[in-house]
């Protein structure tokens, strides 16, 4: 998958990623289709951020989760 290019099918695939690795509680609730390309920019950073890191801490966990309350259409 190129992540490169902006598409909602990439929106879509970095926000699954990114709640599969939060192992969120309330994944089912936060729909990948809430989320717009127009958001691609700092939702790309996020996933870079989540992905990338072996383990996150509660606090980081937090914040993920209202970032991506804050982007959510």
């Amino acid at each position: 998958m190129d992540l490169n290019e902006k598409s909602q099918a990439n929106v879509e695939y970095m926000i699954e990623q990114i709640k599969s690795k939060l192992r969120m509680a309330t994944a089912a609730a936060m729909q990948a289709s809430a989320f717009s390309v127009n958001q691609y920019d700092d939702i790309y950073d996020l996933y870079e951020m989540v992905v990338g890191k072996q383990n996150l801490s509660i606090s980081e966990v937090e914040a993920v989760v209202s970032e991506l309350g804050r982007l959510r259409g």
